[in-house]
């Protein structure tokens, strides 16, 4: 027979746990210090922001890292880099020395500063965790901005840093340095006398970068890295330590989900790593000045981004487009400053085969409402739809069959991309083949810009030689709009408008 004699707690010695104040129970929060410049990021926030800084110091980041990575596909130089990130930094993510710091009010702007880089670095940090691309994405393009930091930084304070980390690093003794001396001279370039140097011994697994060069002795599974190397014991050392938090951040990303408020704001920022987008503002992508009329979008389209150019080729083959292909079209001529009278002009003079009262019943209305002339939403009346970005149009469903709205990069074949950049003038092969691995890779706005790079490249480097335009004039483009609005601008040897 089964016994039932076990025990029961008694009710009267039970503690009382009230879940109210347990669920409810108000936070505390920790203002963190900022002694140095540099972070490893290795301690969470605690400190409140509000649901408006944190999405905005999040997104002012990731153009800083967009921007990052696409220097690094379009193989800029380690120079070019520098020059186009540094006035980036500045603008998005400025991030002073504490030998800046001489008065009360310029140490707070320091914490802030570096409260802005801490806050940013772990929001983004939970929007990238989802996948397994985006987390390499994103610890390659963190590697890469604290590399440039730390080569930027004061050397007092780098070295106070480094000393901070309390990083393992195993010193070499005096009799080991002897014994190994001519191995050490053999395997680093550059040094005469191997007692020239500090040495340390760490896993050769925390040098990667060093071994793929052969620019270490090792044995016994350990690397011997003079003082020399110490970037790439820290660069090592921090990508090592982002991959181990990103993977942990994956695991508890679920547990956000029942956060209504701040899901959609990460959701939104991961889906725009590819293109860090930015909002687009009513009429910056209009040339003050350009005859932007119904006529003149025959010569205009030549400044057209190929997805543009391509709906305006059909549109003349054809004398048709479809729905989605109309309004992409429709908003795109709208951002560059068509306005309505002559979008109504436009589209009756390219739909030759209707007549006065087929495109007015069918077509007239949505080519007004599109401009918020009609319709009856309040918010939008007037001034109507904003002309889509590349992420919408990267996002947005692929065309069916007959269809001709989306990226060409995206949505095309490669067969079917290639010809079409060769009917637009593009016959260079490095650049056709640059075009195809940027499609492979899903890399589709790199595409776009390589392809803008190249037929711009002799007023680039004149508009850099003259310093008439800023590095930041020449961001990577991530807007149709911006793509038309800059190759105006440099085809016709003028400024761009300052903000």
């Amino acid at each position: 027979m089964i016994r039932q004699d076990f025990q029961r707690i008694d009710p009267k010695r039970r503690a009382v746990l009230d879940h109210k104040k347990k669920q409810f129970a108000a936070p505390s929060f920790k203002q963190q210090d900022y002694p140095y410049r540099l972070n490893f990021y290795d301690v969470p926030p605690t400190a409140e922001i509000t649901l408006e800084e944190f999405e905005q110091w999040a997104i002012d980041r990731l153009k800083v890292l967009a921007e990052i990575e696409a220097c690094s596909y379009r193989n800029k130089s380690t120079q070019e880099t520098e020059a186009h990130i540094t006035p980036l930094l500045k603008k998005f993510l400025p991030l002073a020395s504490n030998s800046s710091a001489t008065s009360g009010v310029v140490s707070q702007q320091l914490r802030n500063e570096r409260q802005k880089d801490h806050y940013s670095h772990f929001i983004l940090r939970l929007a990238f965790s989802a996948t397994e691309d985006l987390r390499r994405r994103f610890v390659r393009a963190e590697t890469m901005l604290f590399r440039f930091r730390f080569q930027k930084d004061d050397s007092k304070e780098r070295r106070n840093f480094i000393e901070s980390l309390n990083l393992d690093w195993e010193p070499v003794s005096e009799e080991e340095r002897l014994e190994y001396s001519e191995e050490l001279l053999h395997s680093t370039p550059g040094l005469r006398r191997a007692d020239e140097e500090s040495w340390f011994k760490v896993d050769w697994e925390r040098v990667p970068e060093l071994v793929e060069r052969r620019a270490i002795f090792m044995r016994k599974g350990k690397a011997y890295v003079p003082q020399r190397e110490q970037l790439s014991m820290i660069i090592a050392d921090f990508t090592a330590r982002l991959e181990k938090a990103m993977e942990l951040t994956s695991r508890a990303l679920p547990r956000l989900d029942e956060d209504d408020r701040l899901t959609p704001i990460l959701n939104h920022l991961s889906k725009n790593f590819g293109s860090a987008e930015s909002v687009y503002t009513e009429g910056e992508g209009v040339v003050d000045g350009a005859p932007i009329t119904a006529a003149s979008i025959d010569p205009l389209s030549q400044h057209f981004p190929l997805c543009m150019r391509s709906l305006h080729m059909t549109l003349r083959k054809s004398n048709h487009l479809k729905h989605f292909g109309r309004l992409q079209y429709t908003l795109f001529l709208k951002g560059i400053g068509l306005n309505l009278d002559e979008c109504i002009l436009f589209w009756r003079q390219s739909f030759k085969g209707y007549s006065d009262d087929e495109f007015n019943s069918k077509y007239k209305y949505n080519i007004r409402h599109t401009y918020g002339d009609v319709g009856g939403d309040s918010n939008r009346r007037g001034r109507g739809y904003p002309p889509y970005s590349c992420q919408k149009i990267l996002m947005d469903s692929a065309p069916g069959t007959g269809q001709t709205h989306g990226c060409p990069y995206r949505h095309f074949s490669v067969d079917n991309l290639t010809a079409l950049l060769q009917s637009t003038g593009v016959h260079d092969k490095d650049v056709l083949r640059g075009v195809q691995e940027d499609v492979e890779k899903q890399r589709f706005h790199i595409a776009c810009n390589r392809v803008f790079e190249w037929a711009h490249k002799a007023e680039i480097k004149r508009v850099k030689e003259d310093g008439s335009w800023n590095q930041t004039d020449l961001d990577t483009i991530v807007h149709p709009n911006t793509y038309f609005k800059r190759s105006y601008l440099l085809k016709h040897a003028e400024k761009p408008s300052s903000e």
